[in-house]
């Protein structure tokens, strides 16, 4: 038998601190985030899980009065200190809770990251373009409508344009922030199935409120709790044998 690969350490991040104002929103998280693995991130409501994927694209740079400190390292270049932040965000890409296209044509959503970062050619960017909405499994359906405004596709749609958004930049890692938690059960379905194509080619951490999808589809979890980071290993162990009791209490749904 084919001894089994152990995966490589994509992002650690060490001693990470997030404070807002006087409120202290994440306690000195560590742990490592492999690369071609789902990473769910469970908990809460203001838990902090949502304020930790934002700190893996430096997109609390944004918010007013957010103060971070501690360690991130991608491929063991530490991104908190004096980085290209545009580069960053090229190489950690986001998806949103909500679908948010913009109000332009199918093709230009796509082909809006690539043409910041300067590729002005027709001819690449239909390449881009086609390949980013062939593996957001959209192609099929949005081909023939490329320049129609991106906000007439159903919701659904409209979530699996902004992964194709996201995926045009070629980014290594992508962030996804409770993407299916505004969609029906059937578009869920679809982009769960996506995840777990992507994660050949990417590594994925994602947010979600959702147990089942978190068992379903994910390699690790992390359960975080007012801040803190409770739990975090095999997603079949944190589910079946969680060493602390305030895991099992949430899954259980005692609290929460």
């Amino acid at each position: 038998m084919a001894e089994r690969v152990k995966p490589s350490v994509k992002i650690s991040v060490r001693r990470l601190n997030v404070h807002y104002g006087s409120f202290h929103a994440l306690k000195n998280i560590g742990m490592d985030i492999f690369a071609g693995e789902i990473t769910a991130l469970i908990g809460p409501s203001g838990c902090g899980k949502s304020t930790f994927l934002k700190t893996l694209n430096r997109m609390n740079d944004l918010v007013e009065n957010a103060r971070v400190t501690g360690s991130i390292r991608l491929d063991g270049c530490e991104i908190l200190g004096d980085i290209d932040v545009a580069e960053l965000r090229k190489r950690v890409g986001m998806v949103f809770q909500k679908p948010n296209p913009f109000p332009m044509s199918i093709y230009d959503n796509v082909a809006f990251g690539p043409r910041i970062h300067g590729i002005r050619r027709k001819s690449v960017l239909d390449e881009i373009v086609e390949e980013s909405l062939r593996l957001a499994a959209l192609w099929d359906e949005v081909k023939d409508r490329l320049h129609k405004n991106a906000l007439g596709i159903s919701g659904g749609q409209q979530q699996r344009l902004c992964i194709a958004r996201a995926l045009a930049t070629r980014p290594e890692v992508l962030l996804m922030d409770e993407p299916t938690s505004a969609l029906d059960p059937v578009s869920t379905q679809r982009i769960e199935e996506l995840c777990c194509q992507l994660k050949n080619r990417y590594t994925i951490v994602m947010v979600t409120h959702n147990m089942q999808q978190a068992s379903r589809i994910s390699d690790r979890t992390a359960f975080f709790l007012l801040g803190d980071l409770v739990e975090y290993g095999a997603t079949g162990l944190i589910f079946s044998k969680p060493k602390d009791e305030r895991t099992r209490r949430y899954l259980s749904g005692r609290f929460g």
